[in-house]
Parts: structure tokens; C-alpha cells; sequence
């Protein structure tokens, strides 16, 4: 079997640096054949310049494989046969309801990019899915909590699809930052994976048979698993599970034949990445502190208990922010890098220097070490805020790299 990726979503490549363990020497791309990228996807509707497509271009080249178009208005039967299927989709609503003509047929909301996941999913029926979010995808909505990603593994169950997921902590398993992501690894029934790995229980694919438990070790399981049934005795559609299911999931867990299994487990800890293993060497004095902005940063930074009133209601409350380390540790991993970073925002990376003692942001370049980008990747024409934007965007591309080294030997045993 060919081991060929559609990317959906594809930003500014991470799946695709990830998968090919790509570098860039010289502003020349060395991009590995471990996959081959058949057809990629990057639509960003709310801007009028495509930073993320320019630059996927820009590194991988132009081709009529290189699709710049809303994901929702491309028929699904024009996308190539592949046999992964990759993307980091926004967390959105997922709840469905009937058709208007009140038959059988249910939709989706409008809007909601799952669901063209879910109908390439149906019409292509790839033996393999690679999926990444923010980890409240497992308790959303609110109000309901665990019924988005609940109809989520439904769908893809009724397609005839077993999915494993784990929350990832990168930091965990050696990276640079601590960015908690879920990852989401689906095998179609057809498959000879699928096939071998029903034989085992659901605690043995959770703690050392699936693919997460390969890549990213735990600790020996010793809580009870937790289980839901999704099936059509249960809940006789998404419109059911829409209007009744919430279901507390865990950090991993398992769907087979409409079952959920889910448990909280523990990663046998990899030495991560320290910040002064990334900083560079050399700084420009863009990045320095002028001004105030030292003191506005503290303010961010601090505890703060702000009295507040409540618009609707008019009931004052009380909004609590707790300190922040002030500035970054350099002995630690980066925290969680945010499309904000690089503003005043109180999200924002800020380091002493280590050579001039002086506070200082860090740099577009060490953004992308914190994603395991190669240096300077967004350095392609865009505003120097879009580039951080790109890496608050994008995934650690070291967790999707050895992820792919197994999903490669899965394929080829197939």
C-alpha cells in the first residue's frame, strides 16, 4: 500500500514537515519521501492575504495539488484516493439536527469544519486518519460536557472506522513546549490494523498495542476504565446524542464497534527541551524592551482580583487572574505558544537575555523551535506578526514526526 496523505487545514505545513522530517538549508526545502502529499487544503476565511497558503507555496512549490479554496465548496469526489488523511481542525459546535423536511436525513451545523472531515471520510474512505485539536475538544460544550467529541467518534464509527486519541503534552516526551494537544489516530475495519488489534482488550491497545501506546509510553494502568455505549440501542442517531449524551473522557482512550473505552493515563517522562537550548544567540534590539513596556508586562504577568459587573444581570463579581513567572524560566520548556504571542498580551513569551541581562520577547525564529520548525520557515514575505500567529497556530511538529514513523510501518505491513 502507497503511503499517500491528503492535509486538510494544512496552515503553513506542519503535518507535512512532521511526517517528511523536512529541513530548510540555504532557504532550500530537503523534504524525506516518507509520504507522499497527493493534495493539501489551506483556506483562511477571515483574511484577504493568505499568509499560511503563500507560505506553504513558498516552501513546497506551486502545484494544482496546492488547493487555496473553502474546504465546503470542493466536491469531495475531486480529492485524490489516499491512504492517510491528516489536519488540526478548529473546535467548533458539532450538535446536529433534522432535516428541514423532517425525514431521516440529519446535518450538521453550518460552518462546522468536522463535518467536511467527516464527508471526505465517507466518499474517499481512506484506511488511515491523523487528526489534531485543542484538548477541550473532550469537554465541550460546556453545558454538555463530552457530547462534541462523543458525535465526533460516532460518525466516524458509522463509517466503519476505530479511533484511538491521547491528550500529548509535548514538553512530556521531549519537546520544547508545553503544548497539550489532542491527537486523534483512526484505522478503517478493513484494514489488516484494525483486524490485528481487536484481538486485545482494551486495556492492552490503551497501555502497550495501539499506536499512542507505542509512540508515547505510560506508565502501568492501574484505575478502572471507564466505558460508553454510543451504539444505535443507545442512541439511535447524532440528533439523539446531540439532544442527550455527555460523558466524561479521559486523557486516551479507544472507539471499537460503537463502544468507548476511556482512562486517565501517566507518560514515562522524556527530558524535554529547556528555552536556553533554543535562544539565539545574536538578538536585534527590535525584540528588547523600550518604554514602559517592562512595567506593563509585570502588570499582565501578576496576581489581580478586578471587581466587575455582570452586563445582563447587573451583578458585580470578581475576576481573578493568578501569577505568572515573570520573566520565563530558561530551565523550562516555553509554555503554550498563542496566536497573540509577540503583543503585550499577558500570554507572551518574555526572557531575560541571557548575554545583555535585558527583557526581551523572543524571536519568530525561536517560535519555531518551540514547534520544531526549521529556522526562519515563516520568513517568507509576512508581517513579523503573522509569523507568530502561524506558530500559536501550528502543532509541534516532533510529536507528529514520530507519530509517523509508526503510522509508516503500519501502512507498509498492510
Amino acid at each position: 500500500m502507497k503511503k499517500t496523505v491528503v492535509e486538510l487545514f494544512a496552515g503553513v505545513g506542519g503535518f507535512r514537515i512532521g511526517l517528511n522530517d523536512v529541513k530548510l538549508i540555504d532557504d532550500t526545502v530537503i523534504e524525506k519521501s516518507n509520504f507522499k502529499f497527493v493534495w493539501t487544503n489551506q483556506w483562511e476565511p477571515s483574511t484577504k492575504i493568505q499568509h499560511a497558503f503563500d507560505c506553504y507555496v513558498k516552501r513546497f512549490g506551486t502545484s494544482d495539488a496546492h488547493v487555496n479554496e473553502d474546504i465546503s465548496i470542493i466536491d469531495k469526489n475531486n480529492i485524490p484516493d489516499h491512504t492517510l488523511l491528516v489536519g488540526g481542525f478548529p473546535c467548533q459546535d458539532y450538535s446536529v439536527a433534522r432535516s428541514l423536511s423532517k425525514e431521516k436525513g440529519i446535518h450538521g451545523k453550518k460552518g462546522v469544519l468536522w463535518w467536511q472531515i467527516r464527508d471526505i471520510l465517507e466518499v474517499k474512505r481512506p484506511p488511515f486518519v491523523l487528526l489534531e485539536n485543542v484538548d477541550r475538544l473532550l469537554k465541550s460544550p460546556s453545558k454538555q460536557r463530552g457530547r462534541d467529541f462523543g458525535i465526533m467518534l460516532r460518525s466516524m464509527s458509522d463509517l466503519g472506522y476505530a479511533v484511538e486519541w491521547r491528550i500529548i503534552n509535548a514538553a512530556e516526551y521531549g519537546r520544547a513546549q508545553r503544548r497539550r494537544r489532542v491527537f486523534i489516530f483512526a484505522y478503517h475495519k478493513d484494514t489488516k490494523y484494525y483486524n490485528s488489534l481487536i484481538e486485545y482488550s482494551s486495556h492492552d491497545i490503551i497501555q502497550s498495542k495501539g499506536l499512542f501506546a507505542k509512540t508515547f509510553k505510560v506508565q502501568d494502568i492501574t484505575e478502572n476504565i471507564n466505558i460508553s455505549d454510543i451504539s444505535i440501542n443507545k442512541y439511535k442517531d447524532l440528533v439523539d446524542m446531540t439532544n442527550q449524551y455527555s460523558f466524561s473522557f479521559k486523557n486516551s482512550g479507544l472507539i471499537i464497534k460503537n463502544k468507548i473505552y476511556t482512562v486517565n493515563t501517566i507518560p514515562v517522562i522524556e527530558k524535554p527541551i529547556p528555552l536556553k537550548d533554543i535562544i539565539e544567540k545574536q538578538v536585534i534590539d527590535d525584540y528588547y524592551f523600550i518604554g514602559n513596556k517592562e512595567i506593563k508586562f509585570a502588570y499582565l504577568k501578576d496576581s489581580k482580583k478586578i471587581a466587575r459587573t455582570n452586563k445582563e444581570t447587573g451583578i458585580e463579581y470578581f475576576y481573578s487572574e493568578g501569577k505568572m513567572t515573570f520573566p520565563d524560566s530558561l530551565d523550562l520548556p516555553g509554555r503554550t505558544m498563542l496566536t497573540s504571542e509577540g503583543s503585550v498580551n499577558r500570554s507572551t513569551h518574555v526572557i531575560e537575555d541571557y548575554q545583555t541581562g535585558k527583557y526581551r520577547l523572543i524571536t519568530p525564529i525561536e517560535a519555531e523551535k518551540l514547534n520544531d520548525f526549521p529556522d526562519n520557515w515563516t520568513n517568507t514575505g509576512m508581517p513579523i506578526n503573522r509569523r507568530y500567529f502561524m506558530m500559536g497556530n501550528a502543532l509541534v511538529t516532533g510529536i507528529v514526526s514520530k507519530l509517523g514513523k509508526k503510522i509508516g510501518k503500519i501502512i507498509e505491513n498492510e
